[in-house]
Formats: C-alpha cells, sequence, structure tokens
C-alpha cells in the first residue's frame, strides 16, 4: 500500500493543518497526490465538485471566456453573467414563497449569507420596523465564517475565539416547531435554515418543520432564508433540497458546487427584497465574473437535466442502502444520516471515538478513499455527483474495512 504524499510545513496560517496530502491532480471521480498515488474522492472538495475532476466542458467554457475577457467589475455587465443569473431565476421558479427576482453573486457560501442577512434586515426596517432585526438560526447551524453568518452559527467551536460577535442573533433547537413560540415575531426580520445541517451533523430539516417554518414566517412577515450552499444543485437528489421537504423560502443562498470549483455564490431575492434596494446598499469585486459564470451556466444546464437527476437519486439509494449494511455489520457504526449524496455514518468508539474518528480518516486516505468529517462523529460521505455505481460501491467497502481496522485496533 503507497503511502499518500503528505507536506509538511505549509506557508499557511496555524488555522489550517500544516501537514496536509498534496493533491497535484484529478480526473473523473479520482485525485492523485504529487507522489502518484491514487485516491478515490468521496467529499468531492467538501461537496464541491459535482462533476469531478478534469471535465474538459468545463474547461473548455472557462477557456472560451478567458479569450474574450476575465473581469470587469460589478461596474460594468458581461453577457455570461446576465445569462447565468436569468438561467439560475428560471432553474428556481417555484421553489421559493414567491418567485425570485434578481442574483447577488459573490465568491463563497459564507458572503451568500451575509447578503441574505444584510438583504433581510433591510426589508425588515422597512416594512416593520427598526426593531424587527434579528436572525433567527438552529442549534448546529452552520452558515459561514465571516462575522455576520458566525454570529448565526451557534457552535461555540467557531464562535469563541472571535466575540463578541454582531449582536441580534438567536439559535433555537432543530426540528422542533414549538420553540418558535419563544420568539416575539415582531423582533425578528428572518429566519435561516440548513435543509441538511452539512457541518453539523447531517440533521436533516423534517417536512412538518419545513411547513411550520413556512406558516409562521408568512403570517408574521418575516423573511425565511434557505442556506442550500451545500445542498444545492443535485446534491440531494434534486436541484434544491428546499422542494423535497416542503420549504418555500423568500431568499435562497448557493455556492460549492455551481461553478464547478471556482468561486461563486448566488443569494436569490424576490421583488419584496428587491424593491427595497438602492445602489450601493450591497456589492462585490469579483462576484458574478464572466469566467465563473461562464462555468456556472454549464454546469446549471447539466446538472437540471431530469435524467441526471434520477441517476444521482439512482445512486443514493444503492449508497443508502450500502451505509445502512454497514451498521448492521460493523459495531463502531450506529447510524445513518442525511440524504441523497450527503450521507453520513454515525461512529461510536465510547469513551475513545474522539481519538479514534481521525484515524478512520486516515486508513481511509491510507488505501486510497478520501472521506470527510462532520460534526463530533459523523463520517460524511459525499462523492462528486457523477460517481459511477461501481466506484461507489468499491469506496463504501474500503470505508467498511477501515472502520473495523481501527474498531480492533482499539480492542486490542
Amino acid at each position: 500500500m503507497d503511502k499518500p504524499r503528505i507536506t509538511e510545513g505549509t506557508p499557511f496560517p496555524n488555522n489550517y493543518v500544516q501537514n496536509v496530502l498534496e493533491i497535484g491532480r484529478g480526473r473523473g471521480v479520482f485525485v492523485y497526490d504529487t507522489g502518484g498515488k491514487r485516491y478515490l474522492d468521496l467529499g468531492a472538495g467538501i461537496a464541491v465538485n459535482a462533476f469531478g475532476y478534469g471535465d474538459r466542458r468545463l474547461a473548455r467554457a472557462a477557456y472560451r471566456q478567458m479569450k474574450r475577457v476575465v473581469h470587469t467589475s460589478n461596474l460594468y455587465a458581461t453577457r455570461p453573467s446576465i445569462d447565468y443569473a436569468r438561467d439560475l431565476i428560471a432553474a428556481a421558479d417555484g421553489y421559493g414563497r414567491t418567485p425570485f427576482a434578481a442574483v447577488h453573486f459573490g465568491n463563497s457560501g459564507t458572503e451568500a449569507n451575509e447578503a441574505a442577512i444584510k438583504y433581510a434586515r433591510l426589508t425588515a426596517r422597512a416594512e416593520r420596523a427598526s426593531t424587527a432585526y434579528y436572525i433567527i438560526s438552529f442549534e448546529n447551524a452552520f452558515h459561514g465564517r465571516t462575522m455576520g453568518a458566525l454570529a448565526a452559527t451557534p457552535n461555540r467551536k467557531y464562535r469563541e475565539k472571535f466575540e463578541p460577535l454582531p449582536a441580534g442573533f438567536r439559535s433555537l433547537p432543530f426540528n422542533d416547531p414549538a420553540a418558535l413560540k419563544t420568539l416575539d415575531p415582531r423582533d425578528v426580520a428572518a429566519i435561516i435554515v440548513e435543509v441538511v445541517q452539512g457541518e453539523g451533523g447531517l440533521s436533516q430539516l423534517t417536512p412538518e418543520t419545513a411547513k411550520v417554518l413556512n406558516e409562521f414566517t408568512a403570517r408574521h412577515g418575516i423573511l425565511l432564508i434557505a442556506d442550500e450552499v451545500q445542498t444545492g444543485f443535485g446534491r440531494t437528489g434534486h436541484l434544491f433540497a428546499s422542494r423535497a421537504v416542503g420549504l418555500t423560502p423568500d431568499i435562497m443562498t448557493l455556492s460549492k458546487p455551481i461553478a464547478g470549483g471556482l468561486p461563486l455564490s448566488a443569494t436569490l431575492i424576490p421583488d419584496r427584497v428587491n424593491d427595497r434596494l438602492s445602489v450601493g446598499d450591497h456589492g462585490t469585486t469579483f462576484g458574478g465574473g464572466p469566467v465563473t459564470c461562464a462555468v456556472a451556466r454549464e454546469i446549471l444546464r447539466r446538472v437540471s437535466s431530469a435524467q441526471f437527476l434520477e441517476g444521482v437519486r439512482e445512486r443514493a439509494e444503492r449508497l443508502d442502502d450500502a451505509l445502512r449494511s454497514i451498521v448492521q455489520r460493523v459495531t463502531p457504526a450506529v447510524d445513518v444520516r442525511g440524504v441523497g449524496m450527503l450521507r453520513g455514518l454515525v461512529l461510536d468508539f465510547g469513551d475513545k471515538t474522539d481519538a479514534l474518528f481521525p484515524a478512520v480518516i486516515e486508513e481511509a486516505r491510507a488505501r486510497g478513499v478520501l472521506v470527510l468529517r462532520s460534526g463530533g462523529n459523523v463520517l460524511r460521505i459525499a462523492p462528486p455527483l457523477i460517481i459511477s455505481a461501481g466506484e461507489l460501491e468499491r469506496g463504501v467497502s474500503i470505508v467498511e474495512s477501515s472502520i473495523e481496522t481501527v474498531f480492533q485496533r482499539r480492542e486490542a
């Protein structure tokens, strides 16, 4: 078994791991480190690379646009950004409470959520009162690392070193509709929710909770924000995950897979919000650049195909069956979470879980498979959406044997 090529002492800040696997290239669902060792990627760059690596159609779209113009800023418009915004609005038709009317482009998921928070507060101030500024999120949520998005991220691990954070944020228990009764709706600008908590253990929003959120926000004029940064664009087997649980947001945020690994995010807003905005209320220098939008338009065209989404759902069912079989056979695997191609295995090594969990990831990597972590003890599997059934079966088999190996070491 070839050893992974680990680069030690990177020139990056210490908030990143310093001894890290160095990737040299990729093709399809595989990446190769700089020593030539091949890995089946079940993480997809943290659910970004929906079409894997080395996709020639995406490369051609980028190349063609780079020959024309790479950057103009938001002081001007380009045809790729105009066309992509229109295509995105059309693709999202019927998903929101009312039709989406405009798209703010940014560069990352946290920027998409920052924009949503700003838009929500501006709208609530205009429609109701300056006191209606609270942003409500849910326990174990992750909405980003900038100060506003971080304030909507209740996990102390991310927050405590940076406090005090901006005021006017509050979290409630996830999937507990009764908790909404503790709110004074007159103080609330918006509620932001993930359909699947990507960094919070892969818990899924229930249809019952989605229904109550729709009704509560509509009744009180509160904006409902769907954070689809990790779940949008086919990850759950639907173009947007909101549809599957019946969530009808006013604002929807997207990022990770939408530009094939290039930095891009989108915040979709309705006329209700857009009509309140004036020039200069928000902006971006790089967001919605012509190259990223040219690639993103190709991604949207392909991922929104009914045939493509059906294929994702079919493979997701096989993944679900395989993971549930692991739970039946392997002692530390105690539960399956998530939906579609955003799945997780809950691992329990007793009092050694914190110590042994990283060993599972390392063992899988040594065997040529890359997997992720979500929350404290959930092994996250979020492969490129183009992965074949055979590749998926092989990867899950290696994950299973990796868990067993680590468990046997614990018992020894």
